[in-house]
């Protein structure tokens, strides 16, 4: 078969197959070149999903005749010369207006700014129209109609208008978080409108626009430089997750991207304070030298490639795990909400009540519980408490400091325990809810990270070794990891084809169920075990441990314990969520209290 030159039309419609996937696609091409022409307004414009219709104006620069001749020509740019290793603007490749072009019937109307008219030239499934004048306010004013009428195979895959109108939604809201100083406008036929005023450069009251104003509320400045890179942006407390990552945003140098190793960064320095199949919300924008990063990787210019990877992700991991270290252990402030809108003033009815009373041992969220019970009956009344103070005894730490006589505390002071797992304290403007155990598993866990990174942890050997039985396959896993659980004080030993011994416990722990955490480790080998070892799990080890060394829910503490707890936390990074993610406390304003009487 003779080889023979493709056609023009052809070539623009090939290319429009990786360029332009969807109507998203378009929209962004077309934002991006209204950003590059410095616009300092946007409106976009949608009709059946962006399939009918897709209009972008801007206030920009515009064209002129001669430029709009060669815009919808293939490779013809104005923003880059002879290298792709100095790009500073978003588009580059000079393709995505004849790609349109030559799959839908496009139009576009533009005048410069020092210009007494404008032009309008148009191109329908490959064929361009003559350039006409054309009433035109300075800038430029895109018009795509029937997108995929010159291909419509393309078209039996594209999403329902619904699905096509909210991928717009979101690259409109990528675009207006990258570029807080424009006005952006978003309506049509198919969709409420929706606006985002420009904020100049106010990042965070952008980012309140886009999502949400409770973000502003829970979101920890970030601002790390490594080398020649530097990282700034925004990262939720992790109490302030969503059900998908949806709500993750990176830019590299402005660029809004959706890249594997910055989102893999983010959910490495979320680890082990998110709940499984929650996600973090963050904002992260990267600046580098344009020569150390390839934009050129993909058509649609989503994804980049790093020259040095593992310097970008260090940063992030590095920024994020500081910034939650310093502040990330505050409660989210839709924990309160959440709280408020579980309350109903007045009395219910018994149709309205649960039919059987709230209990630690059949609650759906209670935590790890062994099966021996707590030998100790739920609390029954507080009639024998003493009045607690804010003061904190020798209860679980060594020699915590004494509190100065008008030390403030920002977790209060312990006023009851309910429940037997539920400690209320007093504050200065509120009251905090705290969980015994999973505050008390997110302390003992962090004291195992810090010594396991000093020195081997301090162990208690038991008098009477315990033997537990499990099958001989996880007795072999364990005893490779012998020495690896050594250096968290767990000290173990073959015992028969089908039995570990367990002489040596962690001492920080106290009472272990030994055959409880034996268990869920040969279970956790199993699934984590490969040709690395263990040693890259330690920290999960620890965590597993530190869950079954804690305070149990159903046990009932004094005063001075509660009030220890409290102390601690308040000195403990990321004592806001327990090793599993949730929540450690919930605080509520004595404004909401009030709001909930009717008081304000």
């Amino acid at each position: 078969m003779a080889i023979r030159q493709l056609s023009e039309t052809l070539i623009n419609q090939i290319a429009a197959g990786e360029v332009i996937e969807r109507p998203a696609s378009a929209a962004k091409e077309l934002i991006e070149n209204a950003l590059d022409a410095g616009a300092t307004r946007i409106e976009v414009a949608t009709s059946g999903g962006g399939k009918a219709l897709l209009r972008v104006s801007d206030n920009g620069s515009g064209m002129d005749a001669a430029d709009l001749e060669l815009a919808v020509r293939r490779h013809c740019t104005s923003k880059i010369s002879e290298t792709l290793e100095d790009i500073r603007t978003l588009g580059f490749r000079g393709e995505a207006l004849p790609s349109i072009g030559s799959v839908a019937r496009l139009s576009i109307a533009s005048r410069r700014r020092d210009s007494a008219g404008g032009h309008e030239i148009a191109v329908a499934g490959g064929k361009i129209a003559h350039i006409r004048p054309a009433a035109a306010n300075p800038g430029t004013i895109v018009e795509v109609r029937d997108l995929f009428f010159a291909t419509p195979a393309r078209l039996k895959f594209l999403k329902t208008e619904k699905a096509e109108a909210g991928a717009i939604t979101e690259i409109v809201k990528r675009m207006a978080i990258a570029f807080p100083a424009v006005r952006f406008v978003l309506s049509g036929s198919d969709r409420t409108t929706l606006e985002f005023p420009a904020t100049g450069d106010d990042h965070l009251a952008r980012m309140a626009q886009v999502l949400g104003k409770e973000f502003r509320d829970n979101a920890i400045a970030l601002d790390a430089v490594r080398e020649e890179i530097s990282l700034t942006g925004f990262a939720g407390v992790p109490t302030f997750n969503r059900g998908n990552s949806a709500h993750q945003y990176a830019f590299v140098n402005g660029r809004p991207v959706q890249d594997k190793l910055i989102l893999s960064a983010i959910r490495g320095a979320y680890a082990e304070t998110i709940p499984s199949g929650r996600h973090p919300v963050a904002v992260l924008s990267i600046t580098l030298d344009p020569a150390l990063v390839d934009v050129n990787v993909h058509p649609a210019k989503s994804d980049v490639r790093f020259r040095d990877p593992g310097l970008v992700r260090g940063l992030i991991v590095g920024a994020i795990r500081e910034a939650l270290a310093r502040d990330g252990s505050r409660a989210a402030t839709t924990g309160a909400s959440d709280m408020l809108r579980s309350f109903r003033p007045g009395f219910q009815p018994n149709s309205q009540r649960p039919q059987t009373a709230w209990s630690a041992e059949t609650s759906p969220s209670r935590p790890y519980q062994p099966t021996t019970g707590f030998g100790e009956r739920p609390q029954a009344s507080f009639d024998g408490l003493s009045m607690p103070t804010a003061r904190a005894e020798p209860q679980f730490s060594p020699q915590p400091a004494a509190p100065e006589p008008n030390a403030r505390y920002p977790l209060g002071a312990a006023r009851a325990q309910i429940h037997a797992n539920y400690i209320v304290a007093q504050t200065e403007d509120g009251l905090v809810i705290v969980d015994q155990h999973a505050a008390h598993e997110r302390l003992v866990f962090e004291a195992m990270r810090k010594a396991l990174h000093s020195k081997r942890l301090a162990s208690q050997v038991l008098l009477i070794p315990e033997i537990i039985d499990i099958p001989e396959e996880d007795c072999d896993r364990l005893m490779q990891h012998a020495a690896e659980l050594s250096e968290l004080g767990l000290a173990i030993e073959r015992f028969g084809p089908g039995a570990i011994a367990v002489r040596e416990t962690p001492a920080m722990l106290g009472e272990v169920d030994a055959h409880g955490l034996i268990r869920q480790l040969a279970d956790e080998i199993a699934e984590w075990d490969t040709a690395s070892g263990l040693s890259a799990k330690l920290e999960y080890v620890a965590a597993t441990m530190a869950c079954h060394g804690s305070v149990r829910s159903g046990r009932r503490l004094r005063p001075e314990e509660m009030n220890a707890l409290l102390r601690e936390m308040e000195v403990t990074p990321g004592s806001g969520q327990c090793n599993h993610g949730r929540p450690t406390y919930i605080e509520l304003k004595l404004s909401d209290i009030e709001r909930l009487f009717g008081r304000s």
